[in-house]
């Protein structure tokens, strides 16, 4: 695998590593096809996967989905494999105080996703669901019961598979979408949907508004006559070697050298 395509494994991983799917699984956010979609989308896809692919990857898309949907096939056995086995957990803990803290979790990578500069003082994903462990253990009233449910393991690796599908299809219209999206406004569309996760998690909003602004925030993220006014007007040595992917408007957004300043908002 190339650099970028570590990247991608790195960033699609991460919440295997953080804890942050064994939350969900336990909040029961894999309950319904619209949970799975929003696993998949906003938890091991999202505005970072958006981004190695479409800036990060370079070569064709003969070149780049076989090394894409490998890596989706690993994660979707590791997604399987951590569902199977978180919900040992229950009765280890008090269930509504952890989903209070896996939907804090999810609030802090929204916040560090829109904006770097609040990520620098907020605490890491892990951090958080290390304390809601702590939080939540029922001393007095546990049970180490080993379970395994087939169906949550179905849905654990349908969720990875949503997002495998997902990262497969960026890569195969790659090309194009360089040219109509803009990385910046999905990122933000992005960290705004996910933090309507937690909120529907806490039955404070409905189940599937997740999706529904993450789909608005995918059209919002549209504007090919931006990003192609975006492209013939950058200047500065990014432009000039091509920037990222061989893509100047790419290289002007994710911070070259072009002297214009990015959206005060991000």
């Amino acid at each position: 695998m190339g650099g970028a395509t570590r990247l991608l494994a790195t960033v699609m991983a991460l919440p295997l590593v953080d804890g942050i799917f064994a939350a969900m699984v336990l909040a029961g956010v894999l309950d319904t096809v619209g949970g799975i979609l929003q696993v998949g989308l906003l938890v091991f896809g999202g505005s970072a996967a958006v981004a190695v692919i479409l800036a990060e990857m370079e070569g064709s898309p003969r070149e780049t989905v076989p090394s894409v949907a490998a890596l989706g096939l690993g994660l979707i056995v590791l997604a399987g494999i951590e569902a199977a086995l978180a919900p040992t957990l229950r009765g280890l803990i008090v269930l509504p105080t952890f989903e209070r803290f896996a939907a804090l979790v999810i609030l802090a990578i929204a916040a560090k996703t829109a904006s770097a500069r609040i990520g620098e003082y907020l605490p890491r994903p892990s951090v958080i669901v290390g304390l809601g462990l702590v939080a939540s253990v029922d001393l007095a009233g546990a049970s180490f019961v080993v379970s395994v449910d087939p169906g949550l393991v179905l849905r654990g690796a349908a969720a990875a598979g949503v997002a495998t599908v997902f990262a497969v299809s960026l890569a195969a219209l790659a090309p194009t979408l360089r040219r109509v999206v803009d990385l910046d406004r999905f990122r933000f569309g992005s960290a705004v949907a996910l933090g309507t996760l937690p909120l529907s998690i806490l039955g404070l909003l409905p189940g599937n508004a997740p999706l529904a602004v993450f789909l608005v925030a995918g059209l919002l993220a549209f504007d090919p006559d931006g990003v192609r006014a975006g492209w013939e007007s950058a200047e500065g040595p990014a432009a000039a070697d091509g920037g990222l992917d061989g893509d100047p408007a790419l290289a002007e957004r994710q911070g070259g050298s072009s002297g214009e300043s990015r959206a005060p908002w991000l």
